[in-house]
């Protein structure tokens, strides 16, 4: 009886010693030097970026805002991502789990009798017994260095990074979303300046021929008037295709196949043009904290981190409790009489004290996976100033190419006006004609594509920015997503069944 009271107060002197001790760094959020400002100054910014979490209205296009609404929930992406916050959840609970004791419930009934014809039969045991048995039996780790809690957080922050993932899966489809409108409509005004020129064309090609009927013109210009038509005319098959593979794609974004997606983006549309020119007043240092892939590549790394400890508790010992009790009786009627109990406890304790140095290679490969992660996050930040520097960039240089195409649009317009005039009235020849059509068709197309691209490279900004989702309104999140407060962090988010 002593020796079992001086165990347990050993073991109770071990755990108040080392109760707290929790083994393996403490994660601190890295921090990362972010330039003061933009290297292109040239594109506006507006006074707040509270535009970012709905950006596409900026555009004033109100089937695109359909389009990106029905997104959220059609996407296959989106329901997979939704998953893989459940997935996260769950390992989560799970690891929390180990906290607590373990305990198992079982009952059995078992009839038996010895065989008479052995060495060792006895007259007694060659008859027929029952047993009845019920009762449970308990095990506890004690976590006195932190490597269950460690594990928690671990799973903790994997579920974060799971939730930023999600955030960085809607950044992307809305910007895939708009830039696949942008692109059908870009298709589809191209397709408008080829008709209009495919128009003018033919009236010529009929005027050279009434010219040649009427002996004024060689029939040089008849051929050459029916080349540059056919060239035109050759566009269009191209320009139709690729409306048809932007209607495609934007279809199977929304999670419809193309046969059963009954729109109105067939009809021919102009290209959206903003309401505003101005842009959300983001710094660098901003995107630390709005863009989804920067937040997921740092929950990555507290996720790692955490790992470090995990490896470090394997190299302490470790302290379980575990214990037994049940009642067992050859008749069901004395089963739950007091005499019939019998019980069972084991204080314990198991210390990998040689394991060739694989402990301790264990924690520096953790450590090395951090350090990784770590440049990972910083490559990621470096990557997002980039992208938003060339997008910046793009956006202020093709508006200004924008700007010389439509004066070179409008100067070829007049053009095709008076040569034609000119050519009726036999003052010029038929290939300053053909130039000109040539010239204006060119541009046309051109500057289609152009206002296309400027659209384009706006989205681009509002991507690069991480637009699409408010990180300060857990309110305003969808309804696939709540919050829920955390042992380890202040506030979870997690998706709610849809």
């Amino acid at each position: 009886m002593f020796t079992k009271t001086c165990y347990l107060a050993a073991l109770c002197c071990v755990c108040s010693f080392y109760a707290g001790c929790t083994v393996g760094p403490d994660y601190q959020k890295p921090v990362l030097e972010m330039p003061e400002g933009w290297i292109e100054q040239e594109a506006k910014t507006a006074v707040s970026d509270k535009a970012l979490k709905t950006w596409w209205t900026v555009l004033n296009d109100p089937m695109l805002n359909a389009l990106v609404e029905s997104v959220s929930s059609d996407n296959p992406d989106i329901r997979e991502a939704y998953y893989r916050i459940e997935e996260s959840r769950a390992l989560r609970d799970y690891a929390t789990g180990a906290y607590y004791p373990g305990a198992n419930f079982s009952a059995s009934y078992t009839r038996s009798r010895e065989s008479g014809n052995t060495a060792f039969s006895f007259p007694a045991l060659q008859q027929e017994l029952g047993r009845y048995s019920s009762g449970f039996d308990a095990a506890w780790e004690l976590d006195l260095f932190g490597g269950i809690k460690r594990s928690v957080q671990s799973a903790q922050a994997s579920l974060e990074a799971s939730v930023e993932s999600f955030h960085n899966i809607e950044t992307s489809l809305y910007a895939e979303v708009a830039g696949n409108y942008i692109e059908l409509r870009t298709a589809q005004m191209r397709i408008q300046y080829a008709l209009e020129n495919i128009r003018i064309q033919r009236e010529t090609l009929t005027l050279t021929e009434n010219r040649f009927k009427a002996g004024i013109s060689p029939e040089l210009d008849v051929s050459q008037a029916r080349q540059n038509l056919a060239n035109t005319e050759a566009q269009v098959p191209s320009l139709r295709l690729a409306e048809i593979q932007a209607f495609n794609r934007l279809a199977i974004l929304l999670g419809r196949y193309p046969q059963d997606f009954d729109s109105d983006l067939k009809m021919p549309g102009t290209i959206p043009v903003p309401i505003s020119e101005n842009l959300p007043a983001i710094l660098p240092a901003d995107l630390l904290r709005q863009r989804p892939d920067i937040r997921l590549a740092e929950r990555q790394l507290a996720a790692q981190s955490a790992r470090i400890g995990i490896a470090t508790a394997e190299i302490y010992p470790s302290f379980s409790l575990s214990g037994a009790f049940y009642l067992d009786a050859e008749q069901f009627s004395d089963l739950g009489k007091w005499s019939s109990r019998s019980y069972s406890y084991s204080p314990g304790m198991r210390w990998r004290v040689f394991e060739g140095g694989r402990l301790r290679n264990l924690v520096r490969f953790e450590e090395a996976r951090t350090e990784q992660l770590l440049a990972g996050y910083e490559r990621t930040a470096l990557a997002a100033v980039e992208e938003v520097e060339n997008a910046l960039a793009a956006y202020t240089q093709e508006s200004q190419r924008q700007e010389a195409l439509q004066r070179s649009v409008q100067a070829s317009e007049d053009t095709v006006r008076l040569v034609q005039s000119l050519y009726r009235s036999g003052l010029t020849d038929f290939q300053n004609v053909l130039d000109a059509q040539r010239t204006l068709s060119s541009q046309q197309d051109t500057l289609a594509i152009s206002q296309g691209t400027v659209v384009l490279d706006l989205i681009r900004i509002y991507k690069a920015f991480g637009g699409g989702w408010d990180p300060d309104a857990i309110e305003d999140l969808p309804q696939s997503i709540k919050a829920a407060e955390s042992e380890d962090v202040s506030i979870e988010q997690q998706l709610q069944d849809k």
